[in-house]
């Protein structure tokens, strides 16, 4: 789910009951938590990346854990 949906759904629950106020702050917790897309690219994803013509593939991927393992 986007970022944006998430709040809206917080929105609704914190309006909606007490019973549901506990949920929005779990969600709203797990919003603050979630890390940006750009964040999860290490070194190895870069350098598997450059390294293969077509990307994603199963090579490439096997590629990403065999540097990962080797860190």
């Amino acid at each position: 789910m986007k970022k944006h949906r998430l709040k809206e759904i917080v929105g609704e629950l914190q309006n909606a009951s007490k019973m549901h106020l506990s949920q929005s702050k779990e969600i709203d917790k797990h919003i603050d938590d979630m890390k940006s897309p750009l964040d999860l690219k290490d070194a190895c994803y870069k350098k598997v990346k450059a390294q293969y013509k077509v990307f994603p593939s199963a090579y490439a991927s096997g590629a990403i854990a065999k540097c990962r393992k080797n860190k």
